[in-house]
């Protein structure tokens, strides 16, 4: 069963967004991504584990961090 995971994501516009959303949209692991740009959360619903998940956001250039299950 796929876990939800929530990440601090640094995030100041679309763009930054839209990198996360395409780097975790490659992943077939992932089912869903949600992003809060006002609470610079992102939501990634996965089988993964989540310092794999947390690898591939970081590959984005932001500044991220595990928050825990959501």
């Amino acid at each position: 069963m796929a876990t939800r995971h929530e990440f601090q994501v640094e995030m100041t516009c679309s763009g930054c967004s839209g990198a996360v959303e395409r780097v975790l949209g490659k992943e077939k692991e992932v089912s869903k991504v949600e992003i809060d740009m006002e609470k610079q959360r992102v939501y990634v619903t996965s089988n993964l584990p989540s310092d794999e998940i947390l690898a591939k956001i970081q590959k984005t250039g932001k500044a991220t961090s595990y928050a825990g299950t959501a």
